[in-house]
């Protein structure tokens, strides 16, 4: 059995993606695993590093939670929208926020430069997009993709990272849908 985080960094709600969350979510407990959903759209905390990385920002009882869970899981999964070439500023500042705490604790100590907080964590990356996937894929080059995956998760020492990415949405048929939101009810069960 595997504990799970499943993080919706969508910032409206009731949107494919939440759903998407939800079926992976679903999916999950199906399978017997220990499974927590965080919607960042309902949750209440400032995405905005204040401070940066000079001054600890405390976290809000919204991130202690996350926090809390994520550090406790052995995979994490990620579900968000491309907006403007990347995740939404959402998101990213929820991950910005997540990190500062263990960030600045590290600094003038031994494992400054090893930011491996979170090693021994497995990831999927859940993306949705307008475009066709291999266009993102292969004109874009997964930009948002790969500074997720090697930039922020690997960093932080999350390995291996597997991606799902799911394009044309907007113009996505229900049918496809439910295929999608299966698919993530099978990736659930698996812990995948």
């Amino acid at each position: 059995m595997a504990r799970i985080a499943v993080v919706v960094g969508h910032p409206q709600r009731n949107t494919l993606c939440a759903a998407l969350g939800r079926a992976y979510a679903e999916g999950a407990r199906r399978g017997g695993h220990d499974v927590q959903l965080f919607e960042l759209a309902g949750m209440a905390f400032d995405p905005i590093l204040r401070e940066g990385y000079r001054q600890e920002q405390p976290l809000e009882p919204d991130l202690l939670a996350a926090y809390s869970w994520l550090a406790a899981s052995d995979h994490w999964v990620l579900v968000f929208p491309l907006w403007c070439g990347d995740m939404p500023a959402l998101l990213k500042g929820f991950i910005e926020r997540i990190l500062q705490p263990d960030l600045i604790a590290r600094r003038g100590s031994d494992s400054e430069m090893n930011w491996r907080i979170f090693s021994n964590k497995t990831a999927r990356v859940v993306m949705t997009m307008a475009m066709p996937v291999s266009i993102y894929r292969w004109f874009y080059r997964g930009h948002a993709l790969k500074l997720l995956t090697r930039n922020i998760l690997h960093f932080i020492g999350i390995k291996p990272v597997r991606h799902t990415l799911y394009g044309m949405v907007a113009t996505s048929k229900p049918a496809q849908r439910e295929c999608w939101l299966d698919e993530m009810r099978d990736l659930g069960q698996r812990a995948a």
